[in-house]
C-alpha cells in the first residue's frame, strides 16, 4: 500500500487491516486521526411560541411581561374537571408554517398527553401531538459554504407551553419561584431531520427558519422573552456508516451563538471521548454560557419513558383541503424566493440580496426607495454601509427617521451632481436629526455641488501657485504629491466641487 493511503479518511473498521505497511507510531497516529475525524450527525428542535391573543386552550391573554400568575385559569393550571378547547387560529397559523416549510398537511391529526413532571408543569403531563403531527415530510434550502443545501424538516406539531422558575441568585438565600403566565401558550415545534453536519449548517438553518416565521407573521420570535427556543441533538459516527451513534440532547439554548458554540464545544468533546476509546451516553445536557461548555442534566427519556396516550377530553382535528387552500392563499414572498427575485430583478449580488430579504421589514424599505426613482445598488449600498448603523434592529426600519422617499431623493441628489457623496453623509446625518427631506436641506444650508468650470480652474490655479513643491513632487512620479493637490482644492471649495471634474481639470491642468 502507498504510504499516502495510510492518511486517507477510512472507517474504523478498516483501518487496522491497512496500516500494516507503516510504522507503529504511523500505525497509531492514522488510527488517531480516522477517529478524531467522525462525522457529526445534527437535528434540531425549534419551538416557537405563536402569537395569538389568547392561550392555545382556554382564553387567558398571552401577553408578555405582566405581573406573574395574573394571566391564569383552571384550564391553564390543569385542574381536576376543567375541559380544554383548541385555539382555532393557532391551529391555522400552525397549517401555514406548514406550508411555508413545504410540509404535508395531516387530514387527521390528535393530541396526547406527554406525562412528566416539572415544578412549572402542575397537570405533570404537557399536550402536544405525538405519532399524529400536524405537518410532515417538509425541508428549507439554506445557504453553506459550497452551495444551498436541502435540510428536510420531519414534522412541525401543536403544543401547549409549561410555566416558567424563577431561580434566586443569592447561595446564601436559595429559592425557586413560579410564574404560570406562560403555561398554555400555544407552541409549534419544528424537527429538522438529521441533515445537518456542521455548527454553522446548523446557525444557518435557524436563521433561515427565524426569518421565514417573522416573515409569516406568526412569531415574534424574541429570543430573549422565550418565544423562540432551540435544543439541539447531536451524535458522531464514522465517515461512510449508516447507523447514528448515541444521541446527546443540548436543552433550551436562547440565541444563534449559543447554538453554534455549544455544537462546537459537543462535537471536540465527544471526538476526545471516541479517541480514548470512550462510550457516549444518552443524555440531556445544558449550555454553560459563562464556561463555555456543557454539562449533564439528566439521561435521556425514550418516547416510552413518557408514556403517551390520546387526550380523552380534546377531539381529533380533522382537516379539509378547502382549509388548506385557504390557508396556502395567505402565504407571503418568503425570503429565498425574494432574494432570487431580488438578484434577477435588481441586479443585486447575493451578498446584497441576502441581507436585504433578512427581515421583510427591509426588503420593503428597499424596494418602497427604488418604486421612488433610486437606483437599486445605491439604494443598496446605502441601506447596507449607512443605514443598518444607525438602526438598532432591521425590524425598525420602516418606523426610521429618513423614510423611503427621503432616502430615494438624498440618493438622486448625488446621481444628478447635485452633491456629492461626501456633503451626502452629512446631509444624511441632518436628515435623521430633523426629518426634513434632502433637498430642503441641501436648498437651506447652501450645499449643492460646485460644477461650473471657470470656477474651479480658477481654484486649481491659486492651489497650484501656493503648492509649488507638490507640483515638483508630481513630476517626479510621487502619487501622494496629487492626491494631497486634490484635498486642497476641496477644501478650498468647502467640499462642494465635484470631485470627478475637479480630477479632469487638475490632471489637464499639470499637464499644461
Amino acid at each position: 500500500m502507498a504510504f499516502g493511503m495510510c492518511l486517507k479518511d477510512i472507517p474504523m473498521s478498516a483501518v487496522k487491516g491497512r496500516v500494516g505497511a507503516c510504522s507503529e507510531s504511523l500505525q497509531q497516529n492514522i488510527i488517531k486521526k480516522a477517529v478524531m475525524e467522525f462525522e457529526p450527525v445534527i437535528g434540531l428542535e425549534i419551538h416557537i411560541q405563536l402569537n395569538t391573543k389568547t392561550k392555545i386552550f382556554c382564553g387567558c391573554s398571552t401577553q408578555f411581561g405582566s405581573m406573574p400568575n395574573t394571566q391564569l385559569c383552571p384550564i391553564c393550571l390543569g385542574l381536576p374537571g376543567v375541559l380544554p378547547v383548541l385555539n382555532e387560529e393557532a391551529l391555522k397559523k400552525a397549517i401555514l408554517a406548514g406550508l411555508a416549510l413545504n410540509c404535508k398537511i395531516s387530514k387527521y391529526s390528535k393530541f396526547d398527553r406527554k406525562n412528566y413532571f416539572y415544578a412549572d408543569l402542575p397537570k405533570s403531563y404537557q399536550l402536544t401531538q405525538f405519532n399524529k403531527p400536524l405537518c410532515y415530510n417538509g425541508y428549507i434550502d439554506i445557504s453553506t459554504n459550497s452551495g444551498e443545501k436541502r435540510i428536510g424538516i420531519t414534522r412541525v406539531h401543536l403544543e401547549e407551553d409549561a410555566g416558567k422558575a424563577i431561580h434566586s441568585k443569592d447561595p446564601l438565600n436559595r429559592f425557586s419561584m413560579l410564574d404560570f403566565n406562560r403555561s398554555g401558550v400555544p407552541l409549534i415545534e419544528i424537527v429538522s431531520d438529521p441533515d445537518i453536519k456542521t455548527p454553522d449548517e446548523a446557525y444557518n438553518y435557524l436563521k433561515s427558519i427565524k426569518s421565514i416565521m417573522k416573515y409569516l407573521n406568526v412569531s415574534d420570535c424574541n429570543m430573549e422573552q422565550g418565544s423562540l427556543r432551540c435544543d439541539v441533538n447531536i451524535s458522531l459516527r464514522e465517515h461512510g456508516e449508516e447507523i447514528f451513534g448515541d444521541k446527546v440532547e443540548i436543552k433550551n439554548l436562547n440565541s444563534f451563538k449559543a447554538v453554534k458554540m455549544s455544537l462546537d464545544f459537543e462535537i471536540r468533546r465527544q471526538n476526545g471521548l471516541l479517541a480514548d476509546g470512550k462510550a457516549i451516553h444518552k443524555e440531556t445536557r445544558l449550555w454553560d454560557s459563562k464556561e463555555n461548555k456543557t454539562f449533564t442534566m439528566r439521561a435521556k427519556e425514550d418516547a416510552h419513558d413518557y408514556r403517551y396516550f390520546p387526550d380523552p377530553d380534546l377531539t381529533p382535528i380533522f382537516i379539509d383541503d378547502e382549509m388548506i387552500n385557504e390557508i396556502d392563499k395567505l402565504l407571503p414572498e418568503l425570503p429565498r424566493e425574494k432574494l432570487n427575485r431580488f438578484i434577477a430583478k435588481y441586479n443585486l449580488p447575493y451578498y446584497d440580496a441576502e441581507i436585504l430579504t433578512s427581515t421583510k421589514d427591509l426588503a420593503d424599505y428597499f424596494e418602497l426607495t427604488v418604486k421612488k426613482g433610486a437606483n437599486p445598488k445605491r439604494v443598496s449600498n446605502w441601506i447596507l454601509s449607512e443605514m443598518l448603523a444607525k438602526v438598532n434592529n432591521a425590524e425598525d426600519i420602516l418606523s426610521f427617521a429618513v423614510s423611503p422617499n427621503h432616502l430615494s431623493g438624498l440618493i438622486n441628489l448625488i446621481g444628478n451632481n447635485t452633491i456629492s457623496g461626501k456633503i451626502a453623509k452629512s446631509v444624511f446625518e441632518e436628515m435623521i436629526k430633523t426629518g426634513n427631506s434632502a433637498e430642503k436641506i441641501v436648498e437651506e444650508k447652501g450645499l449643492k455641488q460646485l460644477t461650473d468650470i471657470d470656477t474651479i480652474e480658477k481654484m486649481i490655479d491659486k492651489v497650484i501657485d501656493n503648492n509649488l513643491d507638490s507640483i515638483n513632487d508630481y513630476r517626479k512620479g510621487k502619487e501622494k504629491a496629487f492626491k494631497f493637490l486634490m484635498g486642497q482644492i476641496m477644501k478650498e471649495t468647502k467640499g462642494k466641487a465635484n470631485p470627478k471634474l475637479v480630477n479632469i481639470l487638475l490632471i489637464k491642468r499639470l499637464k499644461s
